[in-house]
């Protein structure tokens, strides 16, 4: 892209379609935030359990607002970086960016106002989360550009995420908890292996225009196989989460569901068929994380916590 091009794209004027920011919602894909939440509201919720038994409803609005606001700018920064791959890849080529349905200043603005909304969020939580915020920002903005440097972008999307429960359990008691790493590390974990197996449809669009990923450069069998990894450590990982925090039956209960979705969802992908993996993506995470979210949140409830 020119330098010419660029600057018209940030600086011309914007038509005004109907429904500009419910294109920047699809854009963003404001539902997917299912997936990152409930690993923060589990570590605020456990926090709040531990300080006060009782939920600050408060602190959990702000605690949302900045995951949902932090998550957004994530999502549009990908999605401004990446237009120029993704309009050279069929599956992503009818994104709003590349087809104007969103212009690259709405997008940047949107980014911008969920920012802000991010910072304002941590500020009012704590000074410690707003001091902190800024390095919850870097890997949001170097993971697009992992792709074009390493083989392993799930990793910096994986830490990404990790930072999650960490910020959500500073956000209640303004201190940091090794057990906060433990669960962020299982969020974390979680989402790069589901990363590892969605990138897996991309295989033939990556190699041809040299983007970078372990699909790519390892084949899909392999990503599998590292998601199955990955899952298996997340697995531990809320075991340990569970122990070191004295968690009940429910956790446990919870826990034994989030294996067997494991189980299904590499049931269901193979190096040879595809044709269920949105349903392993989509559908069999977002009910893993709803349902570890329901069943540690019965847990704290027997354990004391007051609603």
């Amino acid at each position: 892209m020119s330098a010419d091009s660029a600057t018209s794209d940030l600086f011309d004027p914007e038509p005004a379609p109907p429904g500009k920011v419910r294109a920047f919602l699809r854009l963003v894909l404001i539902e997917h935030s299912v997936f990152a939440l409930p690993f923060a509201y589990i570590a605020s919720l456990t926090a709040m359990q531990r300080e006060t038994a009782s939920v600050h409803w408060w602190q959990l609005f702000l605690v949302t607002v900045a995951m949902v606001g932090l998550r957004t700018f994530a999502m549009a920064c990908n999605r401004i970086i990446d237009r120029e791959i993704d309009a050279r890849n069929p599956r992503t080529a009818g994104r709003e960016l590349v087809t104007g349905a969103v212009s690259v200043r709405s997008a940047w603005t949107g980014a911008l106002v969920a920012v802000v909304l991010f910072l304002g969020a941590a500020a009012l939580l704590n000074p410690l989360c707003l001091a902190l915020a800024p390095i919850a920002v870097v890997p949001m903005v170097v993971y697009p550009y992992g792709k074009r440097f390493t083989n392993f972008p799930h990793a910096i999307l994986g830490l990404a995420q990790a930072m999650g429960p960490v910020g959500a359990w500073l956000a209640v008691t303004g201190t940091w908890s090794w057990q906060a790493v433990i669960l962020g590390l299982a969020a974390g974990v979680w989402i790069g292996g589901f990363d590892l197996i969605f990138a897996c449809q991309d295989v033939a669009a990556d190699r041809a225009h040299g983007v970078k990923s372990v699909p790519a450069r390892f084949g899909i069998a392999a990503a599998l196989y590292g998601a199955r990894a990955c899952h298996l450590v997340t697995s531990v990982l809320l075991a340990w989460y569970g122990v070191a925090t004295g968690a009940g039956t429910f956790w446990w209960i919870g826990l034994i569901i989030v294996v067997v979705a494991f189980l299904y969802e590499h049931s269901i992908v193979k190096p040879h068929d595809l044709s269920r993996l949105n349903r392993a993506f989509f559908t069999v995470n977002g009910f893993i994380g709803i349902a570890l979210f329901l069943c540690a949140l019965l847990d704290l409830m027997v354990r004391g916590l007051a609603l």
